[in-house]
């Protein structure tokens, strides 16, 4: 019989990534293994835990901050697990969100509310690499889409600024100088909360002129922002889930690992940030509007051109000009993002999501589903239903 594991657990109770992160650790703990946690509640900025020195553990999970404490870490010749990447050229791997992905999906959310002008709200520290990735992958697909990009503090010629109230001064600088109306992306909610001050302050318009979204669904500072900020869900509970799931076949000799591994966000969060249709075709604004009031109501295209008045040809020439996709193809994307979301969050079976999602039958959900996601709906389920026995 194989020994209790001992998991030393290097991980923040001060924000909702990390709380997330030790969710889908309890979880893997509570359907698998159990493991003798080592863990106290801390910030993301706690000192190295100089206790790692003489401890006798079999693993570790850790959010690495600085270099001192992954040097603690390797001292210990333990297998251990990276969950933030923060550190340039660690040692350790690396299990966390795919930034190049939340990217894409913050740049899909913006551009289906209309939005020609992208930007992208960083920090001025350059510390961190994952951070990078997210501002280097929006500006790709927006310059690959013909629109215009901006990047903050990159397209500044400001310093590092020395206190918060500095920096929001300097983003509101920016942010009246970027052409209007612009979707802009924050590196995390953090900045998209401190975004959102810095447009109030300088009396813009959220989410007309400038609509938000941020990255990670911290529910409480998204809510506490004004306008409450749309998020790209991190799948935190997943990627704690994932690590534990790792780190266990590496205590047990089963796998060595290295480098990189990354999960895809959920999805992103609407709220009022980026409610918004940022158009001047009032009849495809019109006609958007409709399509995500009832596209899992069972409507059509005929539906849509029903309700503008609109000939067929004209419809599919002007809304896809303006969202650069077609009515009948946008239906099919809000049926599908629901789709999803009833196969994480719910045990529904396959019919009843098919009715809840518009479809009229279950095997043209699965057959448009597989084909548009590259997985059935049972493959997706599995690989991202992390439930937590307790909350069952």
């Amino acid at each position: 019989m194989r020994k209790r594991c001992k998991v030393a657990l290097l991980i923040e109770t001060s924000r909702a990534y990390g709380r997330g992160l030790l969710r889908g650790i309890s979880a893997y703990t509570h359907t698998h293994r159990p493991w003798s946690v080592y863990f106290e509640p801390h910030g993301i900025e706690a000192p190295p835990p100089l206790w790692l020195r003489k401890w006798k553990g079999d693993g570790i999970l850790a959010r690495i901050t600085e270099p001192a404490t992954e040097k603690l870490i390797l001292a210990t010749g333990l297998p251990a697990i990276d969950l933030r990447g923060a550190v340039p050229d660690s040692q350790i791997p690396l299990v966390g969100l795919n930034s190049q992905v939340a990217a894409r999906m913050a740049f899909a959310h913006l551009r289906e509310r209309g939005f020609h002008h992208f930007a992208f709200c960083g920090v001025a520290t350059g510390q961190y690499r994952f951070l990078d990735l997210r501002a280097h992958e929006l500006e790709r697909i927006v310059q690959e889409n013909g629109f215009s990009f901006s990047n903050y503090p990159r397209d500044t010629t400001a310093k590092v600024a020395k206190s918060w109230d500095e920096e929001q001064y300097r983003i509101a600088q920016w942010v009246i100088q970027l052409p209007k109306p612009v979707g802009i992306m924050a590196c995390h909610d953090d900045q998209g909360h401190t975004l959102l001050n810095a447009c109030r302050d300088c009396q813009i318009n959220v989410p007309d002129d400038v609509a938000v979204v941020g990255v990670d669904n911290d529910e409480v500072l998204c809510e506490l922002s004004d306008p409450p900020l749309s998020s790209v869900h991190s799948n935190t509970v997943h990627i704690g889930y994932r690590a534990a799931a790792l780190l266990d076949q590496m205590m047990a000799g089963e796998i060595s690992l290295s480098g990189t591994s990354t999960i895809d966000p959920l999805c992103v969060v609407a709220r009022r940030s980026t409610d918004t249709l940022a158009v001047n075709d009032r009849e495809m604004a019109a006609a958007m509007r409709f399509i995500r009031e009832h596209a899992c109501d069972g409507i059509n295209v005929q539906d849509v051109l029903q309700h503008t008045g609109l000939s067929r040809s004209t419809l599919d020439r002007r809304f896809s000009s303006v969202f650069g996709k077609s009515a009948r193809e946008e239906i099919s994307r809000l049926r599908l993002e629901r789709v999803k979301s009833l196969l994480i969050n719910t045990d529904h079976p396959l019919p009843k999501i098919a009715e809840l999602a518009g479809f009229e039958h279950s095997e043209h959900m699965g057959t448009l589903f597989r084909h548009t996601i590259g997985e059935t709906p049972g493959e997706y389920r599995k690989a991202n239903q992390v439930r937590h026995p307790f909350l069952d």
